[in-house]
């Protein structure tokens, strides 16, 4: 009579973002040349992440902050947004939109079938192939926010990196342009 014994695994410990620096990092010679002369060709040069970047991708009709709807997408978009040409990102939004009925509420998602958001986002690439994850991380997220955060957009790092496929960097970012903070 041989027992086989089964290892149960232990619970994953949270990882810890930081979220402050330790130290400072130095200031570099020259920074401020350089800040102000980015600064001044961006008033004469308008580039595709001014018009099509992730916080453009939610407008529909007017840009209006406090829509639930575009406070929603952020999370779902900043995530591909990242490695995908900004023009390709806006116009994937634009279809998955039209595909879910018009709004990229939260009901909306949940209610679409992850083939057809799949079919509308297949021109989103990550790293060398296509974004095939990203159907699924847009519908788990949509989820996840009515089961965790009470269908609202979290307001901290840790809650937005809770997502899956949001790091630190796009938990900042997102942090940003959805609540402005």
């Amino acid at each position: 009579n041989a027992t086989t014994e089964t290892k149960s695994r232990s619970p994953r410990k949270p990882k810890v973002i930081p979220q402050n620096l330790e130290a400072p990092h130095p200031t570099l010679e020259r920074w401020r040349e350089a800040y102000d002369a980015v600064k001044e060709m961006c008033l004469w040069v308008t580039a595709p992440v001014d018009t099509t970047a992730c916080d453009q991708a939610a407008w529909w009709k007017e840009p209006d902050p406090m829509v639930q709807e575009q406070v929603l997408c952020y999370p779902h978009f900043a995530n591909a947004s990242s490695q995908t040409k900004d023009e390709v990102m806006h116009t994937a939004v634009t279809r998955v939109r039209t595909a879910v009925g018009e709004s990229l509420s939260e009901d909306a998602v949940i209610a679409a079938e992850e083939a057809i958001i799949s079919e509308v986002i297949s021109k989103i690439r990550f790293g060398d192939g296509k974004y095939s994850a990203c159907d699924g991380y847009i519908k788990q997220a949509a989820q996840r926010l009515r089961n965790n955060f009470d269908s609202d957009v979290p307001k901290t790092v840790d809650g937005l990196c809770s997502l899956l496929g949001v790091g630190p960097k796009l938990a900042i970012l997102a942090l940003r342009v959805a609540w402005n903070l």
